[in-house]
């Protein structure tokens, strides 16, 4: 079974064991539907029960079963905390896992081969894509993940459809 990472503990938040955590969900109240989750630090796994997620300004305040105290809380810092696949929100028409996107080909409405998705940012407006181009390994293309940029993605046979607007290439 696979693994979604849906946060990165950055840091804690009081005395008491509380997690600072960025979320990488684009739905930071999911936290409020899990009963547990796995820390991952530096590939050791844990699983934590959650008793309370907060949240202040853009990050979510984790309070979990086994860390009550700070220094505790101090040796999770950078940690990826991450749900099973079965636990993943389901998916809408016309959505995809940012993680099924990394290294999928990337081709013109023509038909033409530009690359492959070598990174995501993820950024308040929109993600936006970074194509590796195939002609110039170092010659990147961003593609913000708009209607008018992304004109269809198959994750099955891993391809993506693009129209460059212009000053994009």
């Amino acid at each position: 079974m696979g693994h979604f990472c849906i946060g990165k503990i950055t840091g804690t938040h009081g005395i008491r064991g509380t997690l600072k955590v960025f979320p990488t969900t684009d739905d930071p109240k999911r936290f409020e539907l899990l009963d547990e989750a796995i820390f991952d630090l530096k590939g050791k796994k844990e699983i934590f029960k959650i008793k309370k997620a907060a949240y202040h300004k853009n990050m979510v305040l984790l309070t979990v079963d086994g860390i009550d105290d700070i220094n505790i809380a101090e040796k999770y810092k950078g940690a990826s905390i991450l749900i099973t696949d079965d636990k993943a929100i389901p998916l809408e028409e016309d959505e995809y896992y940012a993680r099924d996107l990394y290294d999928m080909d990337v081709y013109n409405e023509k038909g033409d081969k530009i690359g492959v998705i070598d990174d995501i940012f993820f950024t308040a407006a929109n993600d936006v894509y970074v194509v590796k181009t195939d002609d110039n390994p170092k010659n990147n293309i961003l593609v913000p993940a708009i209607k008018d940029c992304i004109l269809s993605v198959d994750v099955k046979e891993r391809k993506m459809v693009i129209h460059l607007l212009e000053g994009m290439a």
